[in-house]
C-alpha cells in the first residue's frame, strides 16, 4: 500500500479504510490531503481485492473544513486583481468529490466527529453516510463569505432535496447528528465506540455478499438515473 502523509490507507478482509490523519487540527482539508485522497481511491479502483471503502477521521474529528493556516487572506481577492482568473486552481474538495463520485466500489463515510466546509462535502458523493452522536456538521459557507465548494450544489439536493438544502445552506449553522439524520444526510447515529463496527457491518455485507461488477454498475446507474428526464433512460441502460 502507498505509503501517505495526511492520510492512512489500510485493507484488510475487501475492505480499504482510508483515515483522515491530522487529529492536531481535527484533520483539516490541505493540499497535500487532496492529492493523497485521490490516489487512495486511484488504488481502490486499482485493486480487485478491495470491494468496500469506509472513510473516517483520527481522533475527535473527522474533518474540520478547508486549513485555514493562511489567515483571513485564504479567499481574498483583493491582491490578485489584474490576475487572470484561469490561473486560478480549481477547487480541490470538488477534485476529490469527482473521484469518489467516480470510484467503482461503495463508499461509506463514518463521521466520528465534527464535518464542517469541505469536510461534510466531501463525504456527499459516498454512498452511505454513518454519524456518531457527538458529531456536528456545517455547510458553513454564507458564514464565510463563500459559496459552496466540493460540487456540493449537485450532490446535495439530491440527496437531501431542495429545501433541506437550502436551509441548511443559507442558514450555514452548525447543527447537530441527530438533525442530520432526521435531514436524510445520514443513514444512522451511533454511539462513539459503535460507529466504525457498524460501518465495517454494511461494508462486510456488500464485500461477502455481491458480485463487485454488479455493485459498480448498479452503483453507476443509480447516480446517472437521478438526471435523467424519463424512465426510457432507465429502462435502455437496464437492456
Amino acid at each position: 500500500m502507498t505509503a501517505f502523509e495526511e492520510i492512512r490507507a489500510e485493507t484488510s478482509d475487501g475492505v480499504l479504510t482510508i483515515t483522515l490523519n491530522r487529529p492536531e487540527r481535527l484533520n483539516a482539508f490541505t493540499e497535500t490531503m487532496r492529492r493523497e485522497l485521490i490516489a487512495a481511491f486511484d488504488v481502490a479502483d486499482a485493486d480487485d481485492d478491495v470491494r468496500a471503502v469506509v472513510v473516517t477521521g483520527e481522533g475527535r474529528g473527522f474533518c474540520a473544513g478547508a486549513d485555514l493556516a493562511g489567515g483571513g487572506a485564504t479567499f481574498d481577492w483583493r491582491e490578485r486583481r489584474s490576475a487572470d482568473v484561469s490561473d486560478v486552481p480549481r477547487d480541490g474538495g470538488g477534485q476529490v468529490s469527482l473521484r469518489i463520485y467516480d470510484c467503482t466500489k461503495p463508499v461509506i463515510a463514518a463521521i466520528n466527529g465534527p464535518a464542517v466546509g469541505v469536510g461534510i462535502t466531501m463525504t456527499l458523493p459516498m454512498d452511505i453516510r454513518l454519524a456518531a452522536e457527538g458529531a456536528k456538521i456545517g455547510f458553513v459557507f454564507t458564514r464565510r463569505g463563500i459559496v459552496p465548494e466540493a460540487c456540493s450544489s449537485w450532490f446535495l439536493p439530491r440527496i437531501v432535496g431542495i429545501s433541506q438544502a437550502m436551509e441548511w445552506v443559507a442558514t450555514g449553522r452548525v447543527f447537530d447528528a441527530q438533525e442530520a439524520l432526521a435531514g436524510g444526510l445520514v443513514r444512522s447515529v451511533h454511539a462513539s465506540g459503535d460507529l466504525l463496527p457498524a460501518a465495517y457491518a454494511i461494508a462486510r455485507e456488500i464485500a461477502d455478499n455481491t458480485a463487485p461488477v454488479s455493485v459498480a454498475l448498479g452503483r453507476r446507474l443509480l447516480w446517472r438515473m437521478l438526471g435523467a428526464e424519463h424512465p426510457m433512460a432507465a429502462h435502455r441502460a437496464d437492456s
